[in-house]
């Protein structure tokens, strides 16, 4: 092997590390084992069980925020599945107006939910104190629609109060974060 074909080489091996670095730190990922244990559990259908006012941003990759809400959500069984019938209101920016998820509860205890404006089924799974969400979406930004995936999580605090943060990605890239507060009315 020539020096020019090291060279070659080098190059392309500290692009391809580089990029991986770069990849990496735009990324979130939460292991799901460390909240197996913790308390308070999280229980979806007890915590979404009547009427749940939630308090939300959402920030770009900038940290800027982009959207401020309010979520009326109205949970109720219904045909042994669990409804989240949501309505939002923007402080700024805009977004849907209302949406409506139909859970399943699986045999293993995972769920399966569903919404009009979601690509797909979601899958939930429970982790002790924290239940994670992923799903793709359909957004839209401006004039355009992308496809991107969610990764929500849940975190309770007690039986009335939850703290949600979702993560928006596109290529495994975090474009946004979604953070949310919800209590038991």
């Amino acid at each position: 092997m020539n020096f020019t074909e090291l060279k070659i080489k080098l190059i392309k091996l500290t692009t391809v590390v580089t990029l991986s670095l770069f990849l990496g730190a735009c990324s979130v990922s939460l292991d799901a084992q460390k909240y197996e244990q913790m308390n308070p559990k999280f229980d979806i259908e007890s915590f979404f069980d009547g009427k749940v006012k939630a308090w939300g941003i959402v920030q770009n990759r900038d940290g800027d925020i982009v959207q401020r809400f309010i979520v009326d959500i109205d949970g109720y069984k219904k045909d042994g599945q669990l409804i989240l019938d949501e309505s939002f209101v923007y402080g700024f920016g805009d977004g849907p107006k209302k949406r409506v998820w139909t859970l399943t509860k699986n045999a293993d205890g995972s769920f399966t939910g569903n919404a009009g404006d979601i690509a797909g089924p979601a899958l939930g799974v429970p982790h002790g104190n924290a239940f994670n969400f992923s799903y793709e979406m359909d957004l839209a930004v401006g004039d355009s629609t992308y496809r991107v995936n969610f990764d929500d999580w849940f975190f309770a605090f007690d039986d009335k109060t939850m703290m949600n943060r979702s993560y928006i990605k596109k290529f495994g890239i975090v474009m946004a974060e979604v953070s949310i507060f919800m209590q038991k009315q």
